[in-house]
């Protein structure tokens, strides 16, 4: 079992920066494939950004690329989101996730989710 934790979320002014991190205990931390998803209110979940679990790789979502950096420091078990130049439709409820297997875009692929933290961008 893994037990992710949330923090770091909150409100701030479009163009402004924020980070969010995720703490993991349980499984070994430096075997997880991590992730963070968002989902905005009446959409559906997506994929924002995922790292292998040497930090080696990692991916974005177009919409976030340029702007986000997804890091992990294995030392302490957590995943960090940097989100810069945040826009108003960056506004969501931030998961992070983990899975055993690969680095994937798709939420059904993950087995481990944390329980949420809201970031909101205001204009």
């Amino acid at each position: 079992q893994v037990q992710l934790i949330e923090s770091g979320g909150g409100l701030v002014q479009a163009g402004g920066s924020l980070r969010v991190s995720c703490a993991a205990s349980g499984r070994a931390f430096t075997t997880l494939f991590m992730g963070w998803f968002r989902q905005a209110p009446g959409k559906d979940r997506e994929f924002v950004a995922s790292i292998s679990p040497s930090g080696g790789n990692t991916n974005y979502a177009d919409s976030v690329k340029g702007r986000f950096t997804i890091s992990r420091d294995n030392a302490k078990n957590t995943i960090y989101l940097q989100m810069n130049n945040l826009k108003p439709e960056d506004t969501a409820v931030y998961y992070c996730a983990a899975q055993r297997y690969r680095s994937t875009k798709s939420a059904r692929e993950y087995d481990y989710w944390g329980q949420g933290n809201q970031v909101t961008v205001s204009s």
